[in-house]
């Protein structure tokens, strides 16, 4: 039955991506500047420059070069840089793997610190400790990441010295950034889990598991949890997806060698095969996502896959 919902949402994925490649690919080319140039400098000689452009293919039609990228794509060709003269396949899968550790760091943090507190604001819903905790996570969700990230920089690299201030290493070096996204999505994150206990804390089921003489914490963490999760599910999905874009302005900030940092790099040297694979891998990352949030649904409630083979 899993098997089945696996296929039923694996089978939309590629046209989803095949629809991204075209929007990638004319936005790129509608940006001003000319990747010759900033390859040569604008002090080059034309013939230097018309040379370079031939040896590019960046001479032909844009329509010309979308169809070669189209037919490239279907063989699962991403390209060749423009600047670095490799191929792109081979640049996202070296950057790849940085972006999705720091991805991971952020959702352990955030879902350490989001869970318990929803919950324990949600057991005593209007007490001092609740609206201390929302405070909190309001707090955590309006702090933008380009804000949190040179603050934590300026008081926990430069003052205490107690991490890095740049690079990918060890733990030490992932704390910073990965701290720096997930305080937001913990914000979030709690307020969800917090909203979503409430609700299910009004249902029939809880009050037929309090007469039964079940204590408050089981009833809670047990009953009322389970029932609640599939909005915290699909917020954890959309998030995760979201880091893995978001993650440009995090990686910029501390120099973390990931799919951001490469992205911005191939923007500023108008590298588009670049840009359009970085593109596409968070894109692929998205439907991945999507696709793992379903299957956590149909595991967290079975009514939703009973639902699956009705529709068959």
């Amino acid at each position: 039955m899993i098997l089945r919902l696996l296929l039923r949402r694996c089978v939309p994925v590629l046209p989803r991506l095949f629809a991204v490649a075209p929007l990638v690919f004319f936005f790129l080319h509608l940006v001003p500047g000319d990747p010759v140039d900033v390859m040569l400098g604008e002090s080059a000689l034309p013939a230097d420059k018309e040379a370079l452009r031939l040896s590019l293919g960046l001479d032909r039609p844009v329509g010309e070069r979308y169809f070669h990228y189209l037919a490239s794509l279907t063989r699962g060709d991403l390209g060749e840089s423009i600047g670095l003269r490799a191929p792109v396949w081979r640049l996202v899968a070296s950057r790849y793997p940085a972006t999705l550790e720091l991805a991971a760091a952020a959702i352990v943090i955030a879902v350490s610190v989001a869970l318990p507190l929803g919950i324990i604001a949600a057991a005593r819903p209007g007490s001092l400790l609740d609206r201390a905790s929302m405070a909190a996570a309001l707090f955590g969700a309006s702090v933008p990441s380009f804000a949190l990230g040179p603050v934590l920089i300026v008081v926990f690299a430069i003052s205490l010295g107690w991490a890095p201030v740049s690079g990918r290493g060890g733990a030490a070096h992932l704390a910073l950034p990965a701290l720096t996204l997930g305080v937001g999505m913990a914000g979030i994150l709690s307020r969800i889990t917090r909203a979503s206990v409430l609700e299910a804390l009004a249902g029939d089921y809880i009050r037929t598991a309090r007469a039964k003489g079940l204590g408050r914490w089981r009833v809670l963490t047990v009953h009322a949890l389970r029932n609640a999760l599939l909005p915290v599910i699909t917020v954890i999905s959309l998030q995760l997806g979201a880091l893995l874009a978001g993650t440009i302005i995090t990686e910029t900030i501390f120099a973390w060698p990931g799919l951001g940092r490469l992205t911005v790099d191939a923007i500023a040297a108008r590298d588009y095969p670049v840009v359009q694979g970085c593109i596409l891998a968070i894109g692929a990352g998205y439907v991945v996502v999507n696709t793992a949030a379903d299957l956590l649904y149909a595991l967290a409630d079975p009514r939703i896959r009973h639902e699956g083979t009705r529709e068959r």
